[in-house]
Protein backbone atom coordinates (compact mmCIF):
# COMPACT_ATOMS: atom_id res chain seq x y z
CA UNK A 1 0.00 0.00 0.00
CA UNK A 2 1.06 3.39 -0.87
CA UNK A 3 2.37 4.82 2.40
CA UNK A 4 0.72 8.27 1.41
CA UNK A 5 -2.87 6.29 1.66
CA UNK A 6 -2.51 5.93 5.61
CA UNK A 7 -2.79 9.91 5.45
CA UNK A 8 -6.06 9.72 2.96
CA UNK A 9 -7.80 6.48 5.45
CA UNK A 10 -7.11 8.82 8.36
CA UNK A 11 -8.47 11.74 6.71
CA UNK A 12 -11.60 9.71 5.43
CA UNK A 13 -11.82 8.63 9.10
CA UNK A 14 -12.39 12.09 10.44
CA UNK A 15 -14.81 13.38 7.87
CA UNK A 16 -12.71 15.80 6.33
CA UNK A 17 -13.00 17.40 2.72
CA UNK A 18 -9.37 17.47 1.68
CA UNK A 19 -5.75 16.50 3.00
CA UNK A 20 -2.44 18.70 2.97
CA UNK A 21 0.72 17.56 2.58
CA UNK A 22 3.51 20.07 2.25
CA UNK A 23 6.87 20.49 3.13
CA UNK A 24 7.96 22.05 6.91
CA UNK A 25 4.73 21.26 8.19
CA UNK A 26 2.33 17.85 9.38
CA UNK A 27 0.02 16.82 7.21
CA UNK A 28 -3.30 18.88 7.61
CA UNK A 29 -7.35 18.04 7.36
CA UNK A 30 -9.52 20.57 5.90
CA UNK A 31 -12.39 19.66 8.70
CA UNK A 32 -16.04 21.78 7.81
CA UNK A 33 -13.82 24.38 6.32
CA UNK A 34 -10.99 24.99 8.69
CA UNK A 35 -7.50 23.46 8.60
CA UNK A 36 -6.32 21.72 11.40
CA UNK A 37 -2.59 19.42 11.93
CA UNK A 38 -2.74 15.70 12.22
CA UNK A 39 -0.06 14.91 15.19
CA UNK A 40 2.84 13.68 12.63
CA UNK A 41 6.09 14.98 12.28
CA UNK A 42 7.16 18.17 10.06
CA UNK A 43 7.61 16.58 6.28
CA UNK A 44 10.78 16.77 4.63
CA UNK A 45 10.91 17.82 1.28
CA UNK A 46 12.76 14.11 0.11
CA UNK A 47 10.15 12.22 2.56
CA UNK A 48 7.52 13.95 0.68
CA UNK A 49 8.51 13.25 -2.69
CA UNK A 50 8.93 10.16 -2.25
CA UNK A 51 5.68 9.81 -1.12
CA UNK A 52 4.00 10.86 -3.91
CA UNK A 53 6.39 9.53 -6.39
CA UNK A 54 4.94 6.33 -5.03
CA UNK A 55 1.51 6.86 -6.80
CA UNK A 56 2.32 8.68 -10.17
CA UNK A 57 2.72 6.81 -13.17
CA UNK A 58 6.06 6.96 -15.54
CA UNK A 59 4.31 9.79 -17.86
CA UNK A 60 2.85 11.34 -14.75
CA UNK A 61 6.08 11.82 -13.39
CA UNK A 62 7.46 12.90 -16.95
CA UNK A 63 5.25 15.87 -16.78
CA UNK A 64 5.55 16.72 -13.12
CA UNK A 65 9.33 16.64 -13.73
CA UNK A 66 9.04 19.79 -16.17
CA UNK A 67 7.94 21.80 -13.42
CA UNK A 68 4.42 21.68 -14.43
CA UNK A 69 1.73 21.48 -12.04
CA UNK A 70 -0.41 18.22 -12.37
CA UNK A 71 -3.72 17.43 -11.79
CA UNK A 72 -5.14 13.71 -11.90
CA UNK A 73 -7.61 11.40 -9.74
CA UNK A 74 -6.50 8.98 -7.33
CA UNK A 75 -8.18 6.06 -6.33
CA UNK A 76 -6.46 4.60 -2.30
CA UNK A 77 -6.50 0.88 -1.78
CA UNK A 78 -9.32 1.29 0.62
CA UNK A 79 -11.72 2.55 -2.36
CA UNK A 80 -11.57 6.11 -1.32
CA UNK A 81 -11.31 8.62 -4.35
CA UNK A 82 -9.67 11.68 -5.03
CA UNK A 83 -8.81 14.83 -7.61
CA UNK A 84 -5.06 15.95 -6.53
CA UNK A 85 -3.08 18.54 -7.07
CA UNK A 86 0.36 17.97 -7.01
CA UNK A 87 2.94 21.56 -7.15
CA UNK A 88 6.32 22.25 -6.49
CA UNK A 89 7.04 25.72 -4.19
CA UNK A 90 9.91 27.17 -2.85
CA UNK A 91 10.63 24.52 0.26
CA UNK A 92 9.86 21.75 -1.97
CA UNK A 93 6.54 19.23 -3.17
CA UNK A 94 3.40 20.14 -2.10
CA UNK A 95 0.15 18.34 -2.73
CA UNK A 96 -3.80 18.38 -2.18
CA UNK A 97 -6.29 15.64 -2.43
CA UNK A 98 -9.90 16.27 -2.03
CA UNK A 99 -11.81 13.55 -1.16
CA UNK A 100 -14.87 12.68 -3.75
CA UNK A 101 -17.26 11.29 -2.55
CA UNK A 102 -17.73 7.34 -4.40
CA UNK A 103 -21.87 8.03 -4.35
CA UNK A 104 -23.38 10.67 -6.71
CA UNK A 105 -25.18 13.51 -4.51
CA UNK A 106 -28.77 14.31 -5.18
CA UNK A 107 -30.56 17.70 -5.79
CA UNK A 108 -32.87 16.23 -2.89
CA UNK A 109 -29.97 15.70 -0.62
CA UNK A 110 -28.25 19.08 -1.44
CA UNK A 111 -31.04 20.90 -0.74
CA UNK A 112 -30.72 23.41 -3.18
CA UNK A 113 -33.39 25.25 -4.75
CA UNK A 114 -36.01 24.01 -7.08
CA UNK A 115 -35.21 26.11 -9.62
CA UNK A 116 -31.60 23.85 -10.19
CA UNK A 117 -33.71 21.14 -10.92
CA UNK A 118 -35.69 23.38 -13.35
CA UNK A 119 -32.54 24.29 -15.20
CA UNK A 120 -32.11 20.55 -16.18
CA UNK A 121 -35.18 20.43 -18.53
CA UNK A 122 -33.31 23.14 -20.97
CA UNK A 123 -32.95 21.34 -23.94
CA UNK A 124 -30.62 23.64 -25.24
CA UNK A 125 -28.59 27.01 -23.94
CA UNK A 126 -25.92 27.51 -21.30
CA UNK A 127 -26.42 27.30 -17.63
CA UNK A 128 -23.06 28.20 -15.22
CA UNK A 129 -22.24 27.45 -11.94
CA UNK A 130 -19.60 29.49 -10.14
CA UNK A 131 -17.88 30.55 -7.85
CA UNK A 132 -14.42 30.89 -6.08
CA UNK A 133 -12.04 27.16 -5.38
CA UNK A 134 -13.86 24.95 -2.80
CA UNK A 135 -17.69 26.29 -3.23
CA UNK A 136 -18.96 22.61 -4.39
CA UNK A 137 -19.63 23.55 -8.24
CA UNK A 138 -18.38 20.22 -8.96
CA UNK A 139 -20.64 18.78 -6.21
CA UNK A 140 -24.11 21.15 -7.90
CA UNK A 141 -23.21 19.94 -11.37
CA UNK A 142 -22.38 16.25 -10.47
CA UNK A 143 -26.19 16.48 -9.18
CA UNK A 144 -27.53 17.98 -12.14
CA UNK A 145 -26.15 15.38 -14.21
CA UNK A 146 -27.17 12.65 -12.06
CA UNK A 147 -30.87 14.29 -12.30
CA UNK A 148 -30.54 14.54 -16.09
CA UNK A 149 -29.29 10.87 -16.39
CA UNK A 150 -31.94 9.11 -13.97
CA UNK A 151 -34.88 11.80 -15.46
CA UNK A 152 -34.34 11.57 -19.63
CA UNK A 153 -32.74 10.08 -22.39
CA UNK A 154 -30.29 11.27 -23.35
CA UNK A 155 -26.53 11.60 -24.39
CA UNK A 156 -23.92 13.38 -22.25
CA UNK A 157 -20.74 14.47 -22.47
CA UNK A 158 -18.37 15.68 -19.91
CA UNK A 159 -15.05 16.97 -20.41
CA UNK A 160 -13.34 17.10 -16.49
CA UNK A 161 -10.10 17.89 -15.38
CA UNK A 162 -9.84 15.41 -13.94
CA UNK A 163 -12.88 12.89 -13.68
CA UNK A 164 -14.30 13.20 -10.44
CA UNK A 165 -17.67 11.70 -9.68
CA UNK A 166 -18.10 8.86 -11.48
CA UNK A 167 -21.49 8.00 -13.53
CA UNK A 168 -22.29 4.93 -14.43
CA UNK A 169 -24.79 5.39 -17.33
CA UNK A 170 -28.43 5.01 -15.60
CA UNK A 171 -31.32 6.15 -18.36
CA UNK A 172 -28.91 8.31 -20.24
CA UNK A 173 -25.57 7.61 -21.96
CA UNK A 174 -22.94 9.18 -20.16
CA UNK A 175 -19.16 9.67 -21.21
CA UNK A 176 -16.85 10.84 -19.24
CA UNK A 177 -13.47 12.48 -20.61
CA UNK A 178 -10.33 13.71 -18.72
CA UNK A 179 -8.07 16.68 -19.87
CA UNK A 180 -4.77 15.01 -20.14
CA UNK A 181 -5.49 11.89 -20.39
CA UNK A 182 -8.76 11.82 -23.32
CA UNK A 183 -8.54 15.44 -24.70
CA UNK A 184 -5.90 18.38 -24.91
CA UNK A 185 -7.74 21.00 -24.19
CA UNK A 186 -11.54 21.58 -23.39
CA UNK A 187 -11.66 23.41 -26.09
CA UNK A 188 -10.62 20.45 -28.07
CA UNK A 189 -13.08 18.50 -26.38
CA UNK A 190 -16.53 20.78 -26.79
CA UNK A 191 -15.22 20.84 -31.03
CA UNK A 192 -14.88 16.86 -30.39
CA UNK A 193 -17.93 16.72 -28.64
CA UNK A 194 -20.10 18.38 -31.16
CA UNK A 195 -19.25 15.52 -33.29
CA UNK A 196 -20.47 13.03 -30.89
CA UNK A 197 -24.32 13.35 -30.94
CA UNK A 198 -24.43 15.04 -27.74
CA UNK A 199 -27.53 16.22 -26.30
CA UNK A 200 -25.81 18.21 -23.10
CA UNK A 201 -22.26 18.76 -22.57
CA UNK A 202 -20.19 19.59 -19.11
CA UNK A 203 -17.40 21.61 -19.42
CA UNK A 204 -15.11 21.79 -16.28
CA UNK A 205 -14.29 25.01 -16.37
CA UNK A 206 -14.35 27.60 -19.13
CA UNK A 207 -10.67 29.07 -18.58
CA UNK A 208 -9.75 30.83 -21.86
CA UNK A 209 -11.44 32.37 -24.42
CA UNK A 210 -11.15 29.35 -27.23
CA UNK A 211 -13.00 27.16 -24.43
CA UNK A 212 -15.89 30.16 -24.07
CA UNK A 213 -15.87 30.36 -27.75
CA UNK A 214 -16.43 26.86 -28.59
CA UNK A 215 -18.93 26.56 -25.51
CA UNK A 216 -21.32 29.52 -27.08
CA UNK A 217 -21.66 27.56 -30.38
CA UNK A 218 -22.65 24.67 -28.83
CA UNK A 219 -25.12 26.19 -26.61
CA UNK A 220 -26.61 28.26 -29.43
CA UNK A 221 -26.27 25.00 -32.32
CA UNK A 222 -28.99 22.93 -29.72
CA UNK A 223 -27.34 21.73 -27.46
CA UNK A 224 -27.94 22.05 -23.01
CA UNK A 225 -23.85 23.22 -22.20
CA UNK A 226 -22.68 23.14 -18.00
CA UNK A 227 -19.61 24.69 -17.23
CA UNK A 228 -17.96 26.42 -14.31
CA UNK A 229 -16.32 29.87 -13.56
CA UNK A 230 -14.34 30.81 -11.02
CA UNK A 231 -16.09 34.35 -10.70
CA UNK A 232 -18.14 35.35 -7.26
CA UNK A 233 -21.54 36.67 -8.69
CA UNK A 234 -23.75 36.78 -11.83
CA UNK A 235 -22.93 40.05 -13.08
CA UNK A 236 -19.13 39.57 -12.62
CA UNK A 237 -19.94 36.14 -14.60
CA UNK A 238 -21.45 37.64 -17.57
CA UNK A 239 -18.84 40.57 -17.59
CA UNK A 240 -15.74 38.18 -17.43
CA UNK A 241 -17.17 36.21 -20.28
CA UNK A 242 -17.47 39.75 -22.57
CA UNK A 243 -14.19 40.45 -21.21
CA UNK A 244 -12.64 37.37 -22.35
CA UNK A 245 -13.26 37.18 -25.57
CA UNK A 246 -11.62 39.72 -28.59
CA UNK A 247 -13.07 43.20 -28.71
CA UNK A 248 -14.78 42.82 -32.42
CA UNK A 249 -17.15 39.65 -30.94
CA UNK A 250 -18.23 42.13 -28.40
CA UNK A 251 -21.74 42.52 -29.80
CA UNK A 252 -21.55 39.11 -30.49
CA UNK A 253 -20.78 38.16 -27.22
CA UNK A 254 -24.03 40.17 -25.62
CA UNK A 255 -25.93 39.34 -28.21
CA UNK A 256 -25.20 35.17 -26.90
CA UNK A 257 -25.65 35.64 -23.60
CA UNK A 258 -28.65 37.69 -23.66
CA UNK A 259 -29.88 34.91 -26.05
CA UNK A 260 -28.59 31.48 -25.10
CA UNK A 261 -27.18 32.58 -21.47
CA UNK A 262 -29.61 30.27 -19.29
CA UNK A 263 -29.01 30.64 -16.03
CA UNK A 264 -26.02 31.48 -13.75
CA UNK A 265 -25.84 30.15 -10.48
CA UNK A 266 -23.11 31.39 -7.69
CA UNK A 267 -22.69 29.83 -4.37
CA UNK A 268 -20.54 30.10 -1.12
CA UNK A 269 -20.20 27.26 1.21
CA UNK A 270 -21.41 28.45 5.02
CA UNK A 271 -20.81 26.54 8.12
CA UNK A 272 -24.14 24.94 9.79
CA UNK A 273 -24.88 26.18 12.99
CA UNK A 274 -23.25 23.18 15.05
CA UNK A 275 -20.18 23.43 13.32
CA UNK A 276 -20.16 20.37 12.01
CA UNK A 277 -20.79 20.37 8.09
CA UNK A 278 -21.22 22.84 5.46
CA UNK A 279 -24.20 23.97 3.38
CA UNK A 280 -24.32 25.85 0.36
CA UNK A 281 -25.84 29.40 -0.36
CA UNK A 282 -26.41 30.44 -3.72
CA UNK A 283 -26.73 33.51 -5.94
CA UNK A 284 -29.65 32.87 -8.74
CA UNK A 285 -29.62 34.87 -12.01
CA UNK A 286 -32.16 33.63 -14.32
CA UNK A 287 -32.35 35.16 -17.79
CA UNK A 288 -35.43 37.31 -18.96
CA UNK A 289 -36.69 39.54 -21.40
CA UNK A 290 -35.40 42.41 -18.70
CA UNK A 291 -31.92 40.98 -17.97
CA UNK A 292 -31.54 40.62 -21.74
CA UNK A 293 -32.02 43.99 -22.51
CA UNK A 294 -29.51 45.26 -19.57
CA UNK A 295 -26.89 42.84 -21.10
CA UNK A 296 -27.28 44.20 -24.86
CA UNK A 297 -27.57 47.76 -23.32
CA UNK A 298 -23.88 47.48 -21.31
CA UNK A 299 -25.93 47.81 -17.88
CA UNK A 300 -25.06 44.69 -16.36
CA UNK A 301 -24.32 46.50 -12.97
CA UNK A 302 -28.20 47.05 -12.67
CA UNK A 303 -28.62 43.10 -12.75
CA UNK A 304 -28.77 42.98 -9.20
CA UNK A 305 -32.01 45.04 -8.62
CA UNK A 306 -33.51 41.87 -11.04
CA UNK A 307 -32.09 39.35 -9.04
CA UNK A 308 -33.74 41.42 -5.62
CA UNK A 309 -37.39 41.13 -7.62
CA UNK A 310 -37.30 37.88 -9.26
CA UNK A 311 -38.28 35.84 -6.46
CA UNK A 312 -40.96 34.15 -8.55
CA UNK A 313 -39.06 33.02 -11.35
CA UNK A 314 -36.39 31.61 -8.59
CA UNK A 315 -33.81 34.78 -8.72
CA UNK A 316 -32.19 35.59 -5.53
CA UNK A 317 -28.86 37.64 -4.33
CA UNK A 318 -26.44 36.23 -2.13
CA UNK A 319 -27.69 38.24 0.68
CA UNK A 320 -31.30 36.96 0.14
CA UNK A 321 -29.96 33.38 0.55
CA UNK A 322 -27.76 34.22 3.24
CA UNK A 323 -30.63 35.41 5.17
CA UNK A 324 -32.99 33.02 4.45
CA UNK A 325 -30.58 30.31 5.56
CA UNK A 326 -29.88 31.89 8.71
CA UNK A 327 -33.85 32.16 9.51
CA UNK A 328 -34.26 28.55 8.36
CA UNK A 329 -31.52 27.39 11.02
CA UNK A 330 -29.46 25.96 8.26
CA UNK A 331 -26.34 28.44 7.87
CA UNK A 332 -24.30 29.81 10.85
CA UNK A 333 -24.52 33.54 11.42
CA UNK A 334 -21.40 34.36 12.08
CA UNK A 335 -20.08 32.59 8.91
CA UNK A 336 -23.02 34.30 6.59
CA UNK A 337 -21.56 37.62 8.24
CA UNK A 338 -18.34 37.00 6.49
CA UNK A 339 -19.74 36.45 2.87
CA UNK A 340 -22.55 38.81 3.37
CA UNK A 341 -22.44 41.74 0.78
CA UNK A 342 -24.19 44.11 2.67
CA UNK A 343 -22.91 43.34 6.22
CA UNK A 344 -24.91 45.93 8.07
CA UNK A 345 -28.04 43.70 7.86
CA UNK A 346 -26.14 40.47 8.95
CA UNK A 347 -24.64 42.56 12.33
CA UNK A 348 -27.82 41.32 13.95
CA UNK A 349 -27.43 38.06 13.82
CA UNK A 350 -23.74 37.93 14.76
CA UNK A 351 -22.52 35.93 18.05
CA UNK A 352 -18.70 36.46 17.64
CA UNK A 353 -18.58 40.23 17.98
CA UNK A 354 -15.03 39.90 17.40
CA UNK A 355 -15.64 39.77 13.61
CA UNK A 356 -17.10 42.95 13.05
CA UNK A 357 -16.12 46.12 12.20
CA UNK A 358 -14.51 48.59 14.84
CA UNK A 359 -15.83 52.35 14.19
CA UNK A 360 -13.19 54.28 14.34
CA UNK A 361 -12.67 57.76 16.43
Amino acid sequence: MPRIDSFLKLGLAQGCSDVHLAVGVPPMLRMNGDLMPIKFRHLSGEELESYVMEILSDSQKEYFGTGKDLDFSYVGEDGGRFRVNLFRKDTGVGAVFRHIPNEVPTLEKLNVPKVIRDFCDYHQGMVLVTGSTGTGKSTTLAAMIDHLNKSRNLNIISLEDPIEFVHPSKNSQVIQRELGTHLRSFADGVRSAMREDPDVILVGELRDAETISMAMTAAETGHLVLGTLHTTGAVKTIDRIIDALPGELREQTKAFLSQSLKAVVTQVLCKTPDGRGRRAAMEILVNNRAISKLIMTDQTHQIPAQLQTGRDLGMQLMDMALLQGIENGEIDPDDAFRFATDKQKFQRFVTDTSILPTLGG
